[in-house]
């Protein structure tokens, strides 16, 4: 094909060509929004970093699940902010936790929205590392226990789907054991199984409240260099039976989601982080860009590179959008 006989701009002409050729497309089932609960009444506490993102408690959660839901956003990921910390992270698997509270909450509000729950410690331990400490890092094997017990407890409350976020070896066959073992082989696991130890995390920090006290997470988040490393990541989590797997973050790791889609046939979930978030929010507010063309081609391109499903805090406004 060659021009003048061949002319690629035919099929550009107008707006419904365009629609008829189209090859990628943003919808609002791909979407999945996260929020912060935190202990307490009567709280809605913006994060500064992330503008139109919230701490709040129980009541508020719920009543932004409904607005979640009515816009046909099809699934929340919970994050908890406790009322203490401890060296264990006590409240991640207790009974009466702030996340299993906001669970039980959610579904008997809204019971058709999807309720999915991050385990992992770091926003429970007094340190905020992501597990037990031994002799000044984490222990793997000590912390797999807490893991699964966590992953349980968000069954037991109602949780649709757990999806571990530590990074520590061998957490998906954990989980995926005791859940069967007590009833809930149901529940599907959707692993964060390339998860980088990224700069981009940063306002997530301010939002979970969950910034390392002391040295940080390399010695479990892969190194943002490493490509090959990947794909051992994701298939441990395959071969432990993980029912999805995640890329986070997503716009710096683009060739990482291909490379994932190509070579497992699993749902591909894509982490639109905070600072992803943060960087549009910013520019849009200094007038640099037009931020909803922006955020929308940010996540048409995570769709482009592979992702089935999206983790954005431009949920909502997306949703508003694309309706």
């Amino acid at each position: 094909m060659f021009f003048p006989e061949y002319r690629a701009r035919r099929t550009r002409r107008d707006a419904n060509l365009r629609r008829m050729v189209r090859e990628t497309h943003l919808r609002v089932d791909d979407l999945i929004y996260p929020m912060f609960s935190a202990f307490g009444e009567n709280i809605k506490k913006e994060i500064p970093s992330m503008p139109g993102i919230y701490q709040q408690s129980i009541e508020n959660i719920v009543a932004e699940a409904k607005e979640v839901y009515e816009l046909g956003i099809p699934a929340v990921i919970l994050f908890g902010i406790p009322e203490a910390k401890d060296a264990v992270g006590s409240d991640a698997y207790s009974e009466t936790g702030i996340i299993q509270e906001t669970i039980r909450a959610i579904k008997k509000a809204v019971p058709e929205l999807t309720v999915i729950t991050d385990v992992c410690m770091c926003e429970y331990t007094d340190h905020g590392h992501c597990g037990i400490i031994h002799e000044g890092d984490v222990d793997n094997d000590e912390t797999l226990k807490l893991l699964a017990a966590e992953a349980l407890s968000h069954a037991q409350a109602g949780a649709d789907i757990v999806a571990p976020s530590d990074m520590m070896d061998g957490r998906v066959a954990a989980i995926r054991e005791i859940l069967d073992a007590n009833g809930f082989s149901h529940i599907p696991v959707m692993s964060y199984a390339v998860k980088y130890a990224s700069a981009y995390y940063g306002p997530f920090r301010d939002a979970a409240d969950s910034t390392p006290q002391f040295g940080d997470r390399r010695s479990y988040q892969m190194d943002p260099a490493n490509r090959r490393e990947a794909f051992r990541e994701a298939a441990l989590d395959v071969t432990e039976c993980a029912d999805f797997l995640m890329v986070k973050p997503a716009l710096s790791y683009l060739d990482i989601l291909r490379d994932i889609k190509d070579r497992f046939d699993l749902p591909l979930v894509a982490y639109n982080v905070s600072g992803e978030y943060s960087m549009i929010k910013a520019a849009a507010e200094k007038g640099w860009i037009d931020g909803d063309r922006v955020m929308l081609e940010t996540l048409l391109g995570m769709k482009r590179a592979g992702a089935d499903l999206i983790i954005t805090y431009h949920a909502k406004e997306a949703a508003a959008l694309l309706k």
